[in-house]
């Protein structure tokens, strides 16, 4: 698993303050990235969102044994040790990203990059955008399923707006690309992609 016989592939993990986002990171630390792997955590700036600190939602997010204890300095990227001490929710719960990337795989490689939401686009336009011209093999988004997401499901040739942006970027993705729920502490993982629908999969 953390051989050198495994390309090296290059995974992408839609960064925000959510939940949601720190279940997608979760299950890619855990199921879909190496530790000879890149890690692009990609955070879509939006100027007029509503900011908070959201730290709390990434202290031992790691299921019990799927981290190494003592995990050591690991990977920590200069984008945010730059603005380290400037405070701010973004700041912290990007760093707890990476701290949590850093105990659960020690050698692995973290990117962190940004893009920013200009005036009249939507999330997943920006999301499409940046993982292509990265160039990513994989790109992993959270996922918060509606009552009204899980009826209409998801289909291609539907406008973006109104349209669930975890379920858009699956579907217009050029490359594979996962939507991950989070269902309880213990309770898994439920995926989505374009071949495979409510899948589930066990912590």
């Amino acid at each position: 698993m953390e051989g050198g016989s495994v390309a090296a592939r290059k995974v992408m993990v839609v960064a925000d303050p959510s939940r949601d986002s720190a279940g997608a990171l979760q299950y890619a630390l855990a199921h879909a990235v190496h530790e000879n792997d890149t890690l692009v955590l990609l955070h879509v700036e939006n100027p007029n969102a509503w900011k908070n600190p959201f730290s709390a939602l990434f202290k031992n997010p790691m299921s019990p044994g799927s981290a190494r204890a003592g995990g050591g300095g690991g990977c920590y990227t200069s984008s945010v040790a730059a603005e380290e001490g400037g405070g701010g929710g973004e700041v912290e719960f990007l760093d707890e990203m990476n701290r949590t990337c850093s105990a659960a795989k020690p050698k692995l490689k973290v990117v962190v990059e940004k893009a920013e939401m200009a005036e009249g686009r939507e999330k997943a336009s920006v999301i499409l955008a940046h993982s292509a011209a990265s160039k990513v093999d994989l790109l992993i988004i959270g996922q918060r399923r509606s009552l009204s997401n899980s009826i209409l499901g998801s289909r291609r040739g539907l406008s973006l707006r109104g349209f669930d942006t975890a379920d858009y970027v699956v579907e217009n993705s050029k490359c594979t690309c996962v939507a991950v729920q989070k269902k309880g502490q213990r309770g898994g993982y439920l995926l989505n992609s374009k071949s495979h629908k409510n899948f589930w999969l066990l912590a």
